[in-house]
């Protein structure tokens, strides 16, 4: 069966333009960096501002009377906790406890907004639509009509203030508001997945040329720069925020993958037993951080040895440019998890050393 042809996002065209380097990601073209490069894009959004094209990721409507408790009922966080205009991060589980996606949740005044990873879309609209009987909901995608970027950095909130008369200062982190952003009705989310401040923007889709040009121009005067897909995964990756298809997936639990603070393990919701289990019982296996020691850099799949021995494998291996370090991430069985512990990564059949360290790598600094 021939592969499906890639989809491009509105801004394709732009990011070609202007020196874009397209590349496959999740069924889409996307620019995994400009002629920047990968490091002065993470360094620049680490210190000024960085805007992303995000549009490939996935946006779910859910409404209807029952939509708090289906939410409740599906994923791992307390929906009863959230007030209308507040997000959080959650996660939709399997029965056996492992993970379907981690995405995010958006209380607003008269329905739901989740947004899910691209790579996910159709399994995760299937896996919500099959989950709906009983409940009195509708489940939705949205994510044709829906655009959706990210502009990150300790300058994103100055830029972004230039273009919207919503008092962002009275937006903390963790909620959503709802306003006009260059004249285009948008949702403006206080979270993102860099470690720095900054906003995700959903607005409709056609005009996403028109509101990417004017955050750029307002944006360039204080250090803003697109940036592409590689300096967004090390971005991620220094404060250990999960990728699905990495960190997290199918073949592991939200306890395995050090994410118990997000699950409730007070109320009923799909996987909760097994994951009640990890808890109360241990699991085998952990997520860990680890530094290279020998000068050598660790990519995923390279396998993970401790005295000789094969234990596991790397999951994220990557330069972490603002520590300066090379260094990833792992799972190990769960007694050799303990920081300071040496372990070494197989590079074409060598042992390299490597440790064990505390995660994050880099603690981000939020407004």
């Amino acid at each position: 069966m021939a592969d499906k042809p890639l989809k491009r996002t509105n801004l394709y065209d732009w990011h070609v333009a202007h020196g874009g380097r397209m590349v496959p990601f999740a069924g889409w073209e996307m620019p995994v960096q400009y002629p920047t490069g990968p490091k002065e894009e993470h360094r620049i959004t680490r210190t000024a501002a960085g805007l992303f094209d995000i549009d490939h990721m996935a946006q779910f409507s859910v409404s209807g009377p029952d939509a708090e408790a289906y939410l409740n009922y599906m994923t791992t966080w307390d929906t009863t906790l959230m007030a209308v205009n507040d997000a959080h991060y959650a996660l939709l589980c399997y029965a056996d406890g492992t993970l379907v996606d981690d995405i995010y949740l958006y209380r607003l005044p008269n329905r739901w907004f989740v947004a899910l990873n691209a790579s996910n879309r159709e399994k995760d609209l299937a896996w919500m639509q099959a989950h709906t009987t009983g409940f009195d909901v509708t489940v939705t995608d949205v994510s044709d009509e829906t655009y959706m970027l990210a502009l990150q950095g300790p300058k994103a909130m100055e830029i972004l203030q230039k273009v919207t008369e919503v008092s962002l200062a009275s937006v903390p982190r963790f909620t959503i508001a709802e306003g006009e952003v260059a004249g285009i009705p948008t949702l403006i989310s206080r979270t993102g997945y860099t470690g720095e401040d900054g906003v995700e923007l959903f607005f409709d889709a056609g005009r996403a040329v028109e509101m990417w040009e004017t955050l750029v121009e307002v944006g360039e005067p204080l250090g803003l720069h697109p940036i592409g897909l590689a300096a967004r995964d090390s971005l991620r990756f220094e404060p250990s925020f999960p990728l699905y298809g990495h960190e997290i997936s199918a073949s592991v639990t939200p306890i395995e993958a050090r994410l118990g603070w997000v699950v409730k393990l007070n109320k009923p919701f799909i996987g909760r037993d097994v994951l009640l289990k990890q808890k109360l019982e241990g699991v085998e296996k952990l997520l860990v951080g680890f530094e290279m020691v020998d000068k050598a850099v660790p990519r995923e799949h390279y396998p993970v040895a401790i005295n000789g021995g094969i234990v596991g494998e790397v999951v994220t291996g990557i330069y972490a440019p603002t520590v300066e370090k090379f260094a990833g991430h792992a799972y190990v069985p769960a007694q050799y998890a303990k920081s300071g512990t040496p372990i070494q990564i197989v590079i074409r059949g060598k042992m390299k050393e490597a440790v064990i360290i505390r995660r994050p790598f880099y603690r981000p600094a939020y407004k």
